[in-house]
């Protein structure tokens, strides 16, 4: 009786040590499926159409301010012009009273209304011929073409920045960008001079993006963000440096430092590198660094989503509360044009972060499932890198999260969402060249359309002309 009972507790236990791993894996299973964007750093295109099981927890306070317009906001609205393009008379056909003529009569009043609409537009063919005479002497001379006239026939700058601009800058596939021209200017347009074009146009690109990274480098802050993007089938990397002027895209095979070395603007970068926590930016040791904030929130959301139900209480909560309270004391302090943050006040905030952090690494310091060990590593992080979460406090420069890269580098997955993957790396690279054209000359006041027309007249623009 005693071996029969000494095996059935065997056997319990066994079951007892099955049981606690499933549970973990369970829980692990859990946490990965409960991800999406607000939790992690998984974008918002992942999510689905579903709507979250729970209310989403929102990181911001409430502001105070009603929905909508602020005062002082100045709103845009269509409105009369003092002299429109053309005028059309209305004249009544006689009398609404006694129904006689008004030939001749005075006018006493004119009601005005204004309609805005397109011309008919149509493609308009210029011929440039070239005279060619022959002199007394026997000697024959010909004209020569306007700079940019180099075939019998070819589309001009004006349509060439437009098949860009569809294609490039609103994401519309080349059969798509080429149905476009044909149906509204009744040009025909096939895929590959679509092609060809925005080869020419990114050709054309050289010296800017040496001008862009240039900036760059030379920047006390720039921010830096990597995606993924498939190419040839295959999941390629789209990186972005990127300041409030210059915006500078590279697509590459690899995500790690061998792409950020190709892109040649980390290696050389001396001032605030602000990124998530991925390992392979810290290995720029030339550089300070601000971590995104923001990312970590997500993060600590994810962490406060995997516990208890019936806990009133969580470090990462607590934590997030700190970090969100340190970003508004810093941005009143900001605003009302004060040169630092009172000290007593952060010192309080950073306290709770740093007890939070700490009572983290206590909480999870078993490590016995992979995800206590995250949970674990986030808190030792959060603990050993306060100086590159919080730098932000110190230089009113240096913005808390990464959001300027994020915007900037989020044109591509809309690309991919809209027309799909890009079937070459070479058009990649195209497609990511012109973007940073694109951004960078917006971030200078100069519209999309404009820009391109300089380029494919030939003459792009420069930042350093602006």
């Amino acid at each position: 009786m005693e071996a029969e009972l000494a095996e059935e507790r065997a056997g319990a236990e066994r079951l007892r040590v099955a049981l606690a791993e499933a549970e973990a894996r369970i829980g692990e299973l859990e946490a990965q499926v409960g991800k999406n964007s607000r939790n992690s750093s998984k974008p918002p295109s992942s999510d689905g159409l579903d709507k979250p099981a729970a209310k989403p927890r929102s990181l911001r306070k409430r502001s105070g301010r009603k929905p909508g317009g602020q005062a002082g906001h100045q709103g845009r609205t269509l409105e009369q012009v003092a002299k429109p393009d053309v005028e059309v008379e209305h004249e009544p056909e006689c009398c609404a009273g006694c129904r006689r003529s008004l030939a001749g009569r005075p006018v006493v009043g004119v009601e005005k209304r204004q309609v805005f609409d397109l011309p008919a537009v149509k493609v308009t063919v210029t011929e440039h011929q070239l005279i060619e005479r022959e002199c007394e002497c026997g000697q024959r001379s010909r004209g020569e073409a306007p700079e940019g006239v180099n075939a019998p026939v070819q589309y001009g700058p004006q349509v060439t920045a437009l098949v860009i601009y569809l294609y490039v800058g609103q994401f519309l596939s080349k059969k798509r960008t080429a149905l476009a021209l044909a149906e509204l200017f009744g040009t025909p347009l096939s895929q590959g001079t679509v092609s060809g074009m925005v080869a020419r146009a990114a050709g054309g690109l050289d010296g800017f993006c040496d001008e862009v990274r240039k900036k760059i480098i030379d920047a006390p802050v720039a921010g830096f963000d990597e995606t993924g993007f498939r190419v040839e089938g295959k999941l390629h990397w789209v990186h972005c440096a990127r300041t409030g002027k210059y915006t500078l895209i590279y697509c590459h095979t690899h995500r790690g430092t061998k792409a950020m070395k190709d892109m040649d603007v980390l290696p050389g970068f001396t001032g605030v590198a602000v990124h998530d926590a991925w390992a392979p930016y810290d290995t720029y040791v030339n550089a300070e660094h601000q971590l995104c904030c923001a990312h970590v929130l997500r993060e600590l959301q994810g962490v406060a989503d995997t516990g208890p139900e019936d806990s009133q209480w969580c470090w990462a909560t607590q934590a997030a509360d700190a970090l969100v309270a340190i970003q508004e004391l810093v941005a009143e302090a900001a605003a009302a044009e004060q040169t630092s943050v009172d000290p007593a006040t952060l010192a309080e905030q950073v306290h709770r972060y740093r007890s939070a952090a700490q009572l983290g690494i206590t909480a999870t310091a078993a490590r016995a499932t992979k995800l206590m060990k995250t949970h674990n590593a986030l808190a030792r992080r959060l603990l050993n890198r306060q100086g590159d979460y919080l730098r932000f406090t110190t230089d009113w420069r240096i913005p808390p999260d990464n959001n300027g890269s994020e915007r900037d580098i989020r044109m591509v997955k809309l690309r991919q969402k809209v027309s799909g993957a890009m079937r070459t790396l070479t058009g990649a690279k195209h497609f990511c060249t012109i973007r940073s054209y694109l951004s960078t000359a917006a971030k200078h006041g100069l519209g999309f359309f404009d820009a391109l027309v300089q380029l494919t007249e030939g003459r792009p623009w420069l930042p350093s002309t602006a």
